[in-house]
């Protein structure tokens, strides 16, 4: 079956750093782009940043762009959200996306920027 799994989140302070991963398995990881989203409290779900098949080609929200970096092992069935000077508006639960068949989460993550 497919699993999304995702790690890395933790408590940091604004101005740090965080590398997320995902986990990806029960389907041909290489096939489909895949996404991150967030969802912060009493907030809807949003897309934080798409990485094409290949990693030939990203896309990120204007919020995070110059900050954040999505990246891609299709060798080892990983995706991956470097996310550098984090700020308070980041906190939120970061997810990741996979759009095969019906459409895929994983659980999330949590992801808390504060001081």
């Amino acid at each position: 079956q497919v699993q999304l799994v995702e790690s890395g989140g933790g408590l940091v302070q604004p101005g740090g750093s965080l590398r997320l991963s995902c986990a990806a398995s029960g389907f041909t990881f290489s096939a489909y782009a895949m996404s991150w989203y967030r969802q912060a409290p009493g907030k809807e779900r949003e897309v934080v940043a798409t990485i094409s098949m290949g990693a030939g080609h990203t896309n990120y929200r204007d919020s995070v762009k110059g900050r954040f970096t999505i990246s891609r092992d299709n060798v080892v069935n990983r995706m991956y959200l470097q996310m550098n000077s984090l700020k308070p508006e980041d906190t939120a639960v970061y997810y990741c996306y996979a759009p095969y068949s019906k459409g895929y989460w994983g659980q999330g993550t949590q992801v808390t920027v504060s001081s």
